[in-house]
């Protein structure tokens, strides 16, 4: 299998990347972003891409492969909601409207979030507009597509959030996340089962293309 990821150097993409250089049934990977994962492996190419919404120059590239992990994303704390959806909608619909294009037997896997609005109408500004991105992500004519919503997410084998404030409280909360996991198989998750689960529903297909938590951790 050969896979493009978007968001690799995120918390999320970090781990989904790893997972998908030790599995060996993957042959090779793709990084699409703004900067450098810092990584070095046989099976990896990177792309340093600056407008995500517009992919012609690079078009050539990204033809071939077989399944899209879409991991990029932003917090909605502090952005307007017009700001938000830009970051949110705009980007992610501009990469996977050229990506069905160009590879239409590809399966596309969008990382999104517990709580997500499906109906487009909710009072949580983010909710209804990742609501907006999945309904119209599930639109497009690519030979799959699923919405990943976790919830908490612990990360592991040195996956680390870009935000400040965020790992500042992973650093200080470290040692209850195995607990958590444990106890709370509906509420927490980890980078590895996320990346794991990834590559197995872009493989084998999943009943729902809604997976929420307890379908991630059951992958």
């Amino acid at each position: 299998m050969q896979v493009i990821i978007f968001g690799a150097t995120g918390m999320v993409g970090q781990g989904v990347l790893r997972e998908c250089l030790i599995d060996p049934g993957i042959a090779r990977v793709l990084v699409v972003g703004r900067s450098p994962t810092g990584v070095r492996n046989a099976k990896l190419t990177e792309i340093i891409h600056n407008d995500f919404t517009d992919y012609s120059a690079i078009e050539s590239q990204l033809t071939g492969f077989d399944a899209c992990f879409f991991c990029l994303g932003v917090s909605s704390i502090g952005l307007s909601e017009e700001r938000y959806r830009h970051l949110t909608y705009d980007i992610t619909l501009a990469a996977a409207t050229t990506l069905s294009r160009l590879n239409p037997q590809m399966t596309f896997i969008y990382v999104t979030g517990a709580g997500t609005d499906s109906t487009e109408q909710g009072s949580r500004m983010w909710a209804r507009v990742k609501g907006k991105t999945e309904n119209d992500l599930l639109k497009l004519p690519f030979r799959a597509a699923y919405m990943f919503r976790p919830g908490a997410i612990q990360p592991l084998h040195g996956a680390r959030s870009k935000t400040a404030w965020v790992q500042a409280v992973y650093d200080l909360s470290g040692p209850l996340w195995s607990v958590l996991r444990r106890i709370s198989p509906r509420l927490v998750t980890s980078t590895e089962q996320i990346g794991r689960g990834m590559i197995r529903v872009a493989r084998e297909g999943y009943p729902r293309k809604v997976l929420e938590m307890k379908d991630i951790n059951s992958l």
